[in-house]
């Protein structure tokens, strides 16, 4: 068994450093998908991604090939995409219709939306006297053993036993309330694709990053000054630059000091919210008439309570970060120790007017897409990160930025004011690995 090959994790995590193993080692990896990936609530997909019965989407899940797909009942299922006959897959495609019933291409087999067999060619000259038949729940396609959506949003677990969604979410569940509450009409529908980016790095490097608020002021610097540059320069000819511009620009003018005004909200089992206002409420007449929509809908005291929602992103563990202010979530797939698939979404809020969401979209093409120099920063940084921690060049590594100066609030780990740069998300983050990691 692997657990054998790894005797002792708990030598792996200390308080502040963890063992460059834990991002380098194939052996550990194969252990993480077995106890965290298909053990907890992953995400799938969203609601709007699987509208019509027959509808489906593949979806990863630690190790395993999945399929979501909306039922003839207008039930959403997550079943192992794997026909239980031979073994092919029965979604080859990315997404699609089914039609009235999944149809395997080997052999002909055939299954309901629910995964339950509805016929086999042959049954009774093929099968009779044999232990394959209908009856046999063997027969039928493995479902995901607990599946579970939260306003619209649908996550997966392959464990029979754990927390509900809701309850392992726990206060990270604000992504998708935030979210959700920007739209007039309190939903979202996702657009119809996202980008997809593969990363020659260890799946938790980029988690880490996301919430380490002091390397943008770094990483990003000279993309945000280059913008700068450019933004100044319409100014002066014509008074005012596109807000497109401010979007990379504040890479640049949002300095260390500004962001050490954020916060961190560290949670069990390795989630946590990064505290502050965003902005992009410009007074322009587009965001005006979008107020206007949102008061008509909830009212003036509602619409300034959304609006004003201090996030400023939600890292979901292990699997998801949402930017819910930017309507778009990134969802992490690991596909190897040191190779990682991340799918950028980008969500309309429904009933909004449409230039919000051109807004959300300039940001999410401008900074998010895999052909930006705000992401081109980050891989060549995480590559470097994953070549170095594969190297003999030291054996640990290190969280100890602002370290013993966190508030404790319950089991709520939160930085001290004026400490927005802590390292405390990947603290967080690795006590909840090492927890994971425990649970033979």
């Amino acid at each position: 068994m692997l657990h054998e090959k790894i005797p002792n994790l708990a030598k792996y995590v200390e308080p502040d450093r963890v063992r460059k193993e834990v991002y380098a080692d194939p052996d550990i990896f194969q252990l993480e998908m077995e106890r965290i990936h298909e053990r907890v609530w992953i995400y799938c997909g969203h609601e709007s991604q699987v509208k019509k019965p027959g509808d489906y989407y593949t979806v990863q899940i630690g190790r395993q090939p999945m399929v979501m797909v909306r039922g003839q009942d207008g039930k959403v299922n997550v079943l192992y995409n794997r026909c239980p006959h031979r073994g092919a897959m029965l979604c080859g495609d990315r997404h699609g219709n089914t039609g009235e019933f999944f149809r395997c291409s080997y052999h002909a087999w055939t299954f309901n939306h629910d995964g339950s067999l509805k016929n086999i060619p042959m049954m009774q000259s093929g099968y009779e006297g044999t232990r394959w038949g209908r009856d046999n729940p063997d027969c039928n396609m493995k479902r995901a053993a607990r599946v579970a959506s939260y306003r619209g949003f649908v996550f997966a677990s392959l464990a029979a036993d754990g927390p509900t969604l809701e309850e392992f979410l726990g206060p990270g569940k604000i992504a998708f309330d935030d979210i959700c509450d920007r739209s007039p009409e309190g939903e979202v529908e996702v657009v119809p694709n996202c980008f997809r980016m593969i990363q020659n790095s260890n799946w938790k490097i980029f988690l880490e990053n996301q919430l380490d608020a002091l390397h943008p002021s770094v990483t990003h610097q000279s993309t945000g000054r280059a913008a700068r540059e450019v933004e100044l320069e319409i100014e002066k000819r014509t008074g005012k630059a596109p807000l497109s511009y401010h979007m990379l620009s504040a890479f640049a003018t949002v300095t260390i000091d500004k962001w050490d005004n954020f916060q961190t909200l560290n949670y069990p089992n390795g989630h946590c919210i990064l505290t502050g206002y965003m902005g992009l409420r410009p007074q322009d007449p587009d965001t005006l008439e979008y107020e206007r929509v949102l008061a008509k809908a909830y009212g003036e005291q509602r619409k300034e309570e959304i609006l004003t929602t201090n996030i400023h992103h939600v890292l979901l563990y292990p699997g998801l970060s949402v930017q819910s202010p930017l309507q778009q979530l990134r969802a992490v797939r690991p596909l190897g120790v040191d190779k990682t698939l991340t799918e950028i979404w980008h969500f309309r809020l429904k009933g909004a007017p449409e230039p919000i969401y051109r807004r959300a979209l300039a940001y999410y093409n401008l900074v998010n897409s895999p052909a930006t120099m705000i992401n081109a920063d980050d891989l060549e940084n995480f590559w470097k990160c994953q070549q170095g921690l594969s190297s003999d060049g030291g054996d640990w590594v290190s969280f100890h930025r602002h370290y013993g100066r966190d508030l404790q609030r319950g089991d709520m780990i939160e930085t001290a004011p004026g400490m927005g740069t802590s390292e405390a998300p990947m603290r967080n983050q690795m006590k909840a690995w090492a927890e994971f990691m425990a649970k033979a």
